[in-house]
């Protein structure tokens, strides 16, 4: 339990700082990426333990950053949660769906986050 290394993709500077503050305080390790091309990268240099997916990014958006991830053999296995906006109904579902490990909207409820991060980490081990 924590201590792990969780890659945060957002592009949003303050939804980062909220991600990255709460996953600290609770031992976690964070590293960040504004963009998905940049968190393919950082993926494949740092193997994180879990990647935390924006879905709106500026260039590649997450589900295709997701879905290259999952073909790659050596990232296949590290779990991704999606973090949209969109918080209708049947998201959830179709998020999943597409290939996610875990979904939470914006805002983040720290509550529902950090179950959410436990959850798809205790899957994972």
């Amino acid at each position: 339990m924590a201590n792990e290394l969780i890659l945060i993709i957002e592009d949003n500077e303050k939804n980062r700082k909220l991600c990255r503050d709460v996953l600290q305080v609770k031992g976690y390790q964070t590293i960040e990426s504004e963009t998905a091309e940049e968190g393919l990268k950082l993926t494949l240099e740092k193997s994180p333990a879990l990647i935390l997916m924006d879905i709106q990014l500026p260039g590649m958006d997450g589900i295709t950053a997701m879905k290259e991830l999952k073909a790659d053999a050596r990232t296949k296995s590290i779990p991704i949660v999606a973090i949209t906006a969109s918080a209708m109904t049947n998201n959830r579902t179709s998020m999943l769906a597409e290939g996610f490990d875990g979904y939470q909207t914006k805002p983040i409820s720290l509550k529902d986050f950090l179950g959410e991060i436990e959850r798809v980490l205790g899957v994972a081990r």
